[in-house]
């Protein structure tokens, strides 16, 4: 349930609009509903700010198109690690649905609330290589629904760094970077050594063998010796994108 209507129903109980019985009634799924296997956490955005995001992976798409459909009854919705699949499935209830096929991310945006974005702070996403974006683009997508100014500079790793360089305005000016990269993993140490602002490190299982499926670059970011970067854990976008979110609404 969303603040605003909660809000709403108390001012209607309130107002003698409608009656204890209606309001208890209405209540009786604020906390969580069960929907077949899934139980919805529909009390998650009067605690956290946001609503729940369903991770689609490992569902059936029509386990995690119902669960999508049945949050978006009262606002935004989003699906991870979303198929094409379950976004047609979707789409079939919800029209209004989105597909974010770099980013694997359904949304179904609610036109009821727009929320306010402070435009004079943004969260940057920075990846090292092509091979890097689907990662990087769920977490900028991710972000810029939870209400945040993103912008992203793209193919900027260690190998080439004056590519990096030649954004360090733009690497400045971000109140929170997110910095996605496999293979050797050194891109968030660099960028933890430019800025004063929290670096979100993000590794990736791109990588050839060494690498470990991105266990290499998470070990090189871990130790990383510039102060102020944290990390989540392999291909981890969305993690990514809540966490910085949360500092960019301080």
């Amino acid at each position: 349930m969303r603040p605003d209507n909660l809000a709403n129903l108390l001012t209607r109980l309130r107002d003698g609009e409608i009656s204890v019985e209606e309001a208890t009634d209405a209540l009786k799924t604020l906390p969580f509903e069960t929907l077949g296997d899934a139980t919805i956490d529909r009390h998650r955005e009067l605690r956290q700010g946001f609503p729940e995001v369903v991770y689609c992976e490992g569902k059936t798409d029509e386990q995690a198109a119902d669960v999508i459909c049945k949050l978006a009854e009262e606002g935004d919705a989003l699906g991870s690690r979303a198929s094409r699949r379950t976004f047609d499935i979707v789409r079939e209830t919800r029209p209004d649905a989105v597909y974010h096929a770099r980013a694997r991310v359904v949304a179904v945006p609610c036109k009821e609330r727009t929320r306010p974005i402070d435009e004079s702070k943004y969260i940057l996403v920075v990846a090292a290589g092509a091979s890097d974006l689907p990662v990087a683009e769920e977490a900028a997508v991710i972000a810029r629904y939870m209400g945040n100014r993103v912008e992203t500079a793209y193919d900027v790793g260690v190998a080439g760094l004056h590519r990096l360089l030649s954004r360090v305005e733009l690497l400045r000016g971000a109140n929170v970077v997110v910095v996605v990269a496999g293979m050797d993993g050194a891109l968030p140490s660099v960028v933890g050594g430019l800025v004063e602002r929290p670096v979100v490190a993000v590794p990736t299982s791109v990588g050839y063998g060494a690498a470990f499926g991105g266990l290499a670059p998470l070990l090189t970011m871990l130790n990383s010796c510039a102060p102020g970067v944290a990390v989540v854990n392999i291909d981890n976008g969305f993690g990514a994108a809540a966490i910085a979110s949360r500092i960019n609404h301080l």
